[in-house]
């Protein structure tokens, strides 16, 4: 009797697992080459049905937004993205879902530059974030026991407002909106927000699908995050919350280790770690339009053992220029990009 209720609750066990398995009888088809496509293209769905539903229609989304089975790709966003489609066949309904990854249709251009003015820098300074305020210099530097939040005169270099960060922490790239500086650590999972004229700490805030904080910029309305990846994620200022993202790709593939950035005419310049150049980067589409190589400047500061990579990139709208420097270097160089 026992074992006849033990075999009874396994026969209703398997029973209830087997009513309860998601089945999937369809697939989700496209003219995508390996699943990769060009934002110049016509996406192309279809649905396989290998069982032969009656299927009644079907809904397609990318990344849940509607769209139809011949959709231009023009306005997408690059990147790895999910399709999605609702299929209505026999008064039911299932759900399928693909991945694609979305190209630019074109490669960056290269870009040259010329070197306007050499200012002075502080040789110790690992320099992380640089930005622009009422014609006034900020920087944020990096490494543990030596980060810290600083306004400069850019063209003496003094040191107008200092302060260090706790040990602990290594700081990251800085942005200024509404009257607020906003400084990133690395690893900490935390930034801090203080008075721009003050230096006062007002707030701090965490990080959250971006797990490190890099590089930040901001367009007046909106913050823009690095975090190391191929992701820039787009923050409200006032809540610091991850509203959105793009994902930063070229015509070959994603563009990893975006870090220190700028907002400049409507565009992201972008340092990328370890590689002395820029990025200009379509904010919309995260298309990768603009490629600057500056590792000649590296050339022309003191060369020493402490000297690491370009980092640093501010605009000037007083002036209209670009300003870069490097982790450890001792000069800072106003340049005008040439766009031949």
């Amino acid at each position: 009797m026992k074992l006849f209720k033990f075999l009874t609750i396994i026969l209703l066990s398997s029973f209830v697992l087997s009513c309860g398995t998601n089945k999937n009888d369809f697939t989700i088809k496209t003219n995508a080459k390996e699943q990769v496509i060009s934002n110049a293209e016509t996406l192309i769905l279809s649905i396989e049905n290998p069982k032969n539903h009656a299927i009644d229609s079907v809904r397609y989304t990318l990344n849940g937004k509607s769209i139809k089975e011949n959709t231009d790709l023009k306005n997408t966003k690059l990147g790895n993205q999910n399709i999605e489609a609702t299929i209505f066949f026999n008064n039911e309904q299932q759900k399928t879902v693909i991945k694609i990854t979305v190209l630019n249709s074109e490669p960056p251009k290269i870009y040259s530059y010329k070197i306007i003015n050499e200012y002075p820098h502080d040789i110790t300074s690992y320099t992380q974030g640089l930005e622009f305020f009422n014609d006034t210099l900020y920087e944020s530097t990096g490494q543990h026991k030596e980060s810290k939040l600083r306004k400069l005169d850019y063209k003496t270099g003094n040191v107008l407002k200092n302060i260090n960060l706790a040990d602990q922490y290594f700081g990251e790239g800085l942005t200024i909106i509404n009257n607020k500086i906003y400084q990133l650590t690395w690893q900490g999972g935390l930034g801090f927000v203080y008075d721009v004229n003050t230096f006062e700490k007002l707030n701090d805030f965490k990080y959250g699908k971006s797990k490190e904080g890099w590089g930040l910029c901001n367009d007046n309305k909106t913050i823009y995050k690095s975090d190391g990846t191929e992701h820039i994620w787009l923050l409200n200022p006032d809540t610091m919350v991850e509203e959105d993202h793009i994902q930063v790709y070229t015509n070959k593939g994603k563009i990893v280790e975006i870090n220190e950035m700028e907002w400049i005419n409507g565009e992201i310049y972008a340092n990328r770690y370890q590689k002395d150049g820029v990025a200009i980067i379509n904010p919309t589409n995260g298309a990768v339009i603009g490629v600057i190589d500056f590792s000649p400047l590296k050339k022309l500061v003191t060369q020493h053992q402490g000297l690491d990579v370009l980092n640093g990139i501010a605009y000037n709208p007083k002036t209209k220029t670009i300003f870069v420097t490097g982790k450890r270097w001792d000069k800072l160089f106003e340049v005008e990009v040439v766009k031949n």
